[in-house]
This record gives C-alpha cells, sequence and structure tokens, in this order.
C-alpha cells in the first residue's frame, strides 16, 4: 500500500549518488527527486513509476526552493527521510589562483543548499517524532589536497553540522547521518574539470567507487531499526587511502 510507504526526499537526484539512491530505493518508497534539469526529472519519473514526484529545483534558490515546498501534493507532504545529496566541486586551483565565483557556488550548493533543504523539514520530523537527515559529505572534508580548498572546507561543514544537528535533536526521535565517499566515477570530475575527457582521465587505471555504492549505504542506513542511529561513515575505494604526512625538504 502506498500510505505505508516511506516518503524520501532526495536532492541532486538526476545523476550520481542520487541517482543511484533513486532507482535502489523506487519499488519500496514514495520518492520525491529535486534536480536544475527538468528533461531528465521527467526520464526519471516515467522510468520509475507512479510512486515519483519530480520537481525542478535549484537549492541556492530560496523562493524555489518555499514554493516547491508549499505546492507538495497530500500524498507526499510527511517527508520520513531527507538525502542531501546535491554537491559539488569546481576547480582545481590552490587558492591564490582559483575563481572566487567557484568557490561561491560551492558554498552556496554544498552549504547553503543543504542548510536550506534541512531546516524546511527538520521542524516536521520533530514534531511526528521521527525522521532521518542523511547528508552526503566526503572524505575531502577530512583530508585536504592541493586545489581542494573550498571543496573540502564546506565537506567539513556538512561533517561539523550533521554532528550539531544530532546533538540538537538528541531525544526527538529523528536521526542524522553523515555519509563520506572517496573519489567516485560519476560526472563529479568532468563537472569540476569542466571538460569531459579529463573527467574520464582522473578515473582511468583504477578501480574507485562506483554510484551504486553509496546508494547501497544509504540504504543500508535507513533501513536500520528505529534504535539505531549511524552518525558517521567514511568509505573509499579499496584503491585509494589517504597518503599521510608529507614534509618538503627543498
Amino acid at each position: 500500500m502506498i500510505d505505508d510507504m516511506r516518503t524520501i526526499l532526495i536532492t541532486g537526484a538526476t545523476a550520481g549518488f542520487g541517482l543511484a539512491t533513486a532507482k535502489l530505493l523506487a519499488n519500496d518508497n514514495k520518492l520525491i527527486l529535486l534536480a536544475r534539469r527538468q528533461e531528465r526529472l521527467d526520464e526519471l519519473q516515467k522510468s520509475l513509476g507512479d510512486n515519483v514526484y519530480v520537481a525542478a529545483v535549484d537549492v541556492t534558490n530560496p523562493q524555489q526552493v518555499k514554493d516547491f515546498y508549499n505546492s507538495l501534493p497530500a500524498d507526499f507532504k510527511n517527508i520520513d527521510v531527507l538525502v542531501n545529496n546535491a554537491g559539488f566541486a569546481l576547480g582545481m586551483e590552490p587558492a591564490q589562483e582559483a575563481n572566487f565565483d567557484n568557490w561561491q557556488q560551492m558554498v552556496d550548493t554544498n552549504i547553503s543548499g543543504l542548510l536550506r533543504m534541512t531546516r524546511l523539514v527538520v521542524g516536521d520530523m520533530v514534531s511526528r517524532g521521527s525522521g532521518q537527515i542523511i547528508n552526503i559529505g566526503s572524505v575531502a572534508g577530512h583530508v585536504p589536497y592541493k586545489g581542494g580548498n573550498v571543496y573540502g572546507a564546506t565537506k567539513a561543514f556538512v561533517w561539523q553540522f550533521s554532528r550539531g544537528l544530532r546533538t540538537d535533536l538528541f531525544g526527538t526521535g529523528v536521526k542524522v547521518t553523515n555519509i563520506e565517499p572517496g573519489a567516485a566515477e560519476t560526472e563529479f570530475a568532468s563537472v569540476r574539470f569542466k571538460d569531459e575527457q579529463k573527467g574520464k582521465d582522473f578515473y582511468a587505471g583504477w578501480k574507485p567507487l562506483k554510484p551504486e555504492d553509496i546508494a547501497n549505504t544509504v540504504k543500508w542506513v535507513i533501513d536500520q531499526p528505529p534504535h539505531v542511529n549511524i552518525d558517521n561513515i567514511e568509505i573509499m575505494a579499496l584503491a585509494q587511502a589517504s597518503a599521510g604526512m608529507v614534509i618538503d625538504k627543498g
């Protein structure tokens, strides 16, 4: 019965982790899928069936987000799980050479967009005494690398905000999880480099994570019993690890 299904809201749902998660969860849940590209949303809705509601929403636009939430159909209004997946990286230049507009776009999406969506739904979750917020962070929030400056900082924010949110929601029945993937083969690198071939080259010669790996992790987190909260997960491909401390002697 549709009334017995969980309602799951996924941002950034037409590519990468969001798309894989939507496909994995579609059979047993009602899905609300948000992304900026309407044509991809329409295709996704056709392929996933009747228990899917789609909306072209830019999470950096306060009015679009507000209008979306206020116009949700009655069958989709009670959101059980929010997956804050929308986010990206732009550029790999060191700070002294970076494009400030790229920095601003990452902050607007990875931080402000996540905050906007969270604040939208968390009050209703608390009122009902149940719900779950899953934030997609990154190992870049803990492990710095050259050119990762602001992207890593936004994901460090996601980690700390998730911990603060977990503290604020203690005793309310609402769960909070931060999932931190390492490098995964999605359109992430192509967007970052603004070059599809460079994106493909980044993943050549080794076996990175796949979007399905993170989708499976999201599903596992959601499927835990009510008394279990998975606070934080760091997940990387076997072929990737932190290189440890380095010293420049010259």
